[in-house]
Formats: structure tokens, sequence, C-alpha cells
């Protein structure tokens, strides 16, 4: 049967880094877009900015830090022992998932939703499993857990930017000096921001680039990092000028804009953590077909992601958001609640920080979600009437319909590829 393979190898991979890239793409489009969202819609950063931003922290979060969840979409969903002698179907089945997760981001981005992508691609990779192969080749376990992580990555989140836009209300927004007090604490927030991200990345990043460092340092080397960050923030916002005389209402606008600094920070760290976690979602099966196919047939257990496949995914992504990202920035940054940069930093940094916790134990959670679960947050912080119910109830149905979508639209195209190639 390896002939097969063997035969439309190239096919096989040229195919695989096409339906990739349209993935990829539709990650830019829908998931990068509400991930840049808060930024935008809190007027902190234009979205020519943004898209620049993510550029650059994108590809930097796929590449250092996006080979762990690779290995949870590549191989943890569906048990692939059982193929034997038709290892092609696998390949079939990767390129139907890719191909209709990238389809359902399109219709979606479309209509403004932002979807989760991971529940398009692990929806799409049940879909095929279940039927191509079978319902004991699914892992229902890991699904089991991976379904739970989309209920507590929004909460987990909610919970952090509602603590952590209560901690700016009560030391910065409700004193009787909004500006000197921002100048003040704003600095710890950044160091903040700077040294989670820089945790992360050495803690599970560097490995697959040969360095390995111990636990203390990489606190050593994260603190320092955060420290350096501190200073260039801190700089940037003593080259702000206000006038101190001028009427309270003003104040807040100057306090706005030291948060507005801070939030181009968050938009890095958000940036770099969610190409760490979802650039898998579109090169996991990219990598598991070139696997295959270049093992002519053997289905290695550990296999090292080769490094044009994740610039692939990180190319798409950028793509993504500049071609169509602006429909879906639209939604999260002004539909849910009204932002402004401070709550957008509680809320982006919250998000932040469970997907870079998810990230470093290989749970493809949804950045979408957990994005979602910290604007929440924030708006109930400020009282459950600065929320826009019909907004919230839109996104809830499209994120139910995503799985089963998703899992229809794979068991298509699996029978249609295997008509073909077969």
């Amino acid at each position: 049967m390896e002939s097969i393979l063997v035969q439309h190898a190239t096919i096989y991979i040229g195919l695989a880094a096409i339906f990739g890239l349209f993935m990829a793409w539709g990650i830019g489009a829908n998931d990068v877009a509400n991930a840049m969202g808060t930024s935008v819609g809190s007027k902190a950063l234009s979205f020519k900015q943004a898209v620049m931003i993510a550029a650059v922290f994108e590809l930097a979060g796929a590449i250092l830090a996006g080979g762990e969840v690779t290995k949870t979409i590549r191989k943890g969903i569906i048990d692939v022992s059982s193929l034997g002698n038709t290892p092609e179907l696998l390949v079939y089945g990767m390129l139907a998932s890719l191909l209709a997760a990238g389809i359902w981001l399109l219709v979606a981005t479309r209509q403004g939703w932002p979807v989760s992508t991971t529940h398009s691609i692990v929806g799409a990779i049940v879909g095929f499993g279940a039927v191509g192969i079978g319902m004991d080749a699914v892992h229902w376990g890991k699904v089991g857990t991976i379904a739970a992580s989309w209920v507590t990555s929004p909460l987990l989140a909610g919970a952090i930017a509602f603590f952590l836009f209560r901690s700016i209300q009560k030391l910065i927004i409700n004193t009787d000096d909004p500006v000197a007090n921002a100048k003040k604490y704003v600095p710890a927030y950044i160091f903040m921001v700077g040294f989670i991200i820089a945790m992360v990345t050495m803690v599970k990043g560097l490995k697959h680039v040969g360095i390995d460092m111990s636990m203390g340092e990489c606190l050593i080397v994260a603190s320092a990092i955060g420290i350096v960050i501190t200073i260039i923030g801190t700089f940037l916002i003593n080259r702000l000028k206000f006038d101190p005389t001028v009427e309270l209402d003003f104040h807040f606008n100057h306090m706005e804009k030291i948060f507005g600094v801070l939030m181009i920070f968050t938009a890095m760290a958000i940036a770099f953590a969610h190409g760490s976690n979802d650039v898998a979602n579109a090169i996991g099966p990219v990598a598991a077909i070139v696997g295959i196919v270049s093992s002519a047939g053997e289905i290695a257990a550990k296999s090292t992601t080769p490094i044009w496949i994740l610039i692939l995914g990180g190319a798409g992504i950028v793509i993504g958001l500049i071609t169509y990202g602006h429909k879906v920035i639209a939604t999260v940054g002004s539909g849910i609640t009204e932002l402004t940069p401070s709550r957008g930093f509680a809320a982006t940094l919250a998000a932040a920080i469970t997907i870079v916790f998810a990230s470093g134990t290989g749970l493809p959670i949804s950045t979408t979600h957990t994005l979602v679960g910290g604007v929440l947050g924030v708006g109930l912080a400020r009282g459950i009437g600065a929320l826009n119910g019909n907004v919230i109830k839109t996104i809830f149905m499209s994120w139910i319909v995503t799985l089963p979508a998703g899992a229809g639209l794979s068991i298509l195209f699996f029978f249609l590829f295997k008509g073909i190639f077969t």
C-alpha cells in the first residue's frame, strides 16, 4: 500500500502546504483579529500598527514556542496505530481536516463571528477519525480534556481580567490623581507582561532550538527581560506631556494615554501567545502529512516539525489578518462592551496569561474563548449593564455550531479524497 503514498507524494505535500496556508489565513483573519481587537477597539493602536505588531510577534511565537501544542493536535486526538497497512487514510483525513476548518473559518469571518480555530480543527479531526478510521480510534478522553478547557479557559481569563481591572480601578482610576498613580503603578504591570512572556518562551519554547535552561536560570533571565521592557515602557510614558491644570475629565484621558503605551506591550504579548498556541492548528496536520509521506507510510511517534512548516503557518496568519481581519476586530473591539486602553489591557493580559499557561502544558485551548472571557470579565467588573447581551448570544451560538460544522465538512472531504486517490 506504500506505493500510493510514494506515487502521489508530491501531490500530497503540495496540497498539505496549500490547505495549511488556507487554514493559517483563516486563523489570521479570525483569531488574530480578535486578539488584536482589544488594542484597536480601545484606540490604543491603529489597524496598521496592530498588523505590524502581529506580524512580528505571531511569527516569533510560532517559531519559538509553537512546537508543544503541535504534538497534541498531531497525535493526541486520534489513535493512529490501528491504521496499520493504510497510512494514506491519515493523509486524506488531515487534508480533509485542514480544508474543512479553513472553509468554516472563512464563513465565520465573513459574518464577523469570532469563532475558535482550535474547535474547528479538533472537530474536523474527530469527525474524520470517528467515521474514516473508527469510533475507537478517537481518544475520547483527550477530546474531553480539550472540551473541558473550552469552558475553563474563558472562566479563568474572565476571573484574572476581573481582578486585574479591579486592581486598576482601586490603585489608579478611582483615586484623586489618576495620572500620577498611573505613572507610579503602570511600570509594575509592564514588568508583569515582559516577565510572563519571557518565562514561557524559555520554559517551553527554546527546547527545540537546543537551549535547555534550569528553572532558576529561566527566572533570572525572565526577570532581566521584564526589567528591560519596564525601562523602555517607563521611558515612553515619561515622553507623554500632560497639563496638570486641566479639569478632571482630561485626567482620565491622560491616564488612558498611559495605558495606551501599556497596550502596545500587551498586544505583543497576546500576538506571541497566540502564535505559540494557535499556529499548531494549521501546521499540526501539515506536519503529520509531511511526516508520513516522507517516511513512505511509517507513522512516527515523534517527529520534529520542519522549520519551513512553522514559517508557512506564521506567514499565512499574517496575510489573513492584513487582508480580512477588520470584520472580527469590530466585533471584539467594540461589540461586546465599550473598551478603553485600561479595560483592554486587563482583558488582553488576562488572556495572554491563560494562553501561555495552556501552551506550556500542551493544552490546545481556544484563544477566542479566552479573549472573549477576558473582555466579559472586564465588563462585569464595571457592572453587568456594560455588556451587550445580543452580541454575546450570537458569539456563543457560533461557538456551539463550530464543532459539528468542522466535523461534517471534514467527513465529506475525507470521502472525496479517498475516492479521488484510491
